[in-house]
């Protein structure tokens, strides 16, 4: 049965709460989401549930990390339906901010960091990730957690949460869940909400155009542009897709692999009608 979830709305009852669970010996798991919950964020939730005594989750839309023209207004919205499905992971405790708690009045200082944000999903989107890891920063500090678990779905922001971590000296744990797909492939994302029948159908080519690169690789081809090229005529195909870009890189540092004959990762973004979609893989270890 799912117990009683406690909702946490400001960041002083927050931060009390956290210190009083770290006095009382408790260790703090803890999920960073945008809300709109569906079954890769609950998966991030058992990981955690796993790794510590009280599994914290927040939900909050955060306004840095969109730019202009994208959907913050638009972006998927249920409350209610969250609420009740972290009650049913057996979540304990889920802080709700609202904008002006997180970014209070006469707010000036981010977090940038200097190279891993200037590349994949970074080049379309300049100010993303400076709104991600500082939201992220503000939330370690809020939560207080020993362990936090991302999505590998958004891998460069997996890369980029780690090295803040590293970077900052954060003694936290930073755990990576597997992408969790539909059965036709396509990765889960709130935002699969605003494809069209058509549009969704499309959205497959992007998890195809990373299991045909697998292959390719595994059939001897290793440079990356011709795999790149096939990817993206292979993509093209599909009614209302437009690549955004398709890369082949170090799955560390994200710097471009022009040769696979070590450890690489694949990672695109695709729009499908008006809607941005991304995916990646590793071609090999």
């Amino acid at each position: 049965m799912p117990h009683e979830l406690e909702i946490i709305k400001s960041t002083a009852a927050m931060q009390a709460r956290a210190r009083e669970l770290r006095a009382a010996g408790k260790t703090i798991a803890f999920v960073p989401t945008m809300g709109y919950l569906h079954a890769g964020h609950l998966s991030l939730m058992e990981i955690a549930r796993e790794r510590g005594d009280i599994l914290v989750a927040s939900i909050f839309v955060n306004p840095t990390q969109f730019g202009p023209g994208e959907d913050l207004d638009a972006y998927p919205r249920d409350m209610a339906r969250d609420m009740a499905l972290l009650a049913e992971v057996n979540a304990d405790i889920v802080f709700t901010p609202e904008p002006d708690d997180i970014y209070i009045p006469g707010f000036e200082t981010y977090v940038a960091l200097e190279n891993l944000p200037n590349r994949l999903c970074g080049l379309s989107r300049p100010v993303h990730f400076r709104g991600v890891a500082t939201v992220v920063t503000k939330l370690f500090l809020i939560v207080q957690p020993h362990t936090a678990v991302f999505g590998l779905k958004d891998y460069q922001q997996y890369v980029i949460i780690k090295r803040l971590v590293k970077d900052l000296g954060f003694d936290i744990r930073i755990l990576g869940g597997p992408t969790v797909r539909e059965p036709d492939g396509l990765a889960l994302s709130s935002r699969n909400a605003y494809l069209s029948k058509a549009e969704r159908e499309s959205a497959t080519c992007l998890n195809r155009a990373l299991a045909m690169a697998a292959q390719m690789v595994t059939d001897g081809i290793v440079e990356s542009n011709d795999i790149i090229a096939r990817c993206e005529a292979f993509i093209k195909e599909h009614p209302g897709t437009r690549v955004d870009y398709i890369a082949i890189v170090d799955p560390d540092s994200l710097a471009d692999v022009d040769r696979i004959d070590r450890p690489a990762h694949m990672a695109l973004a695709v729009k499908v009608g008006s809607t941005r979609l991304i995916d990646n893989r590793r071609l090999n270890e």
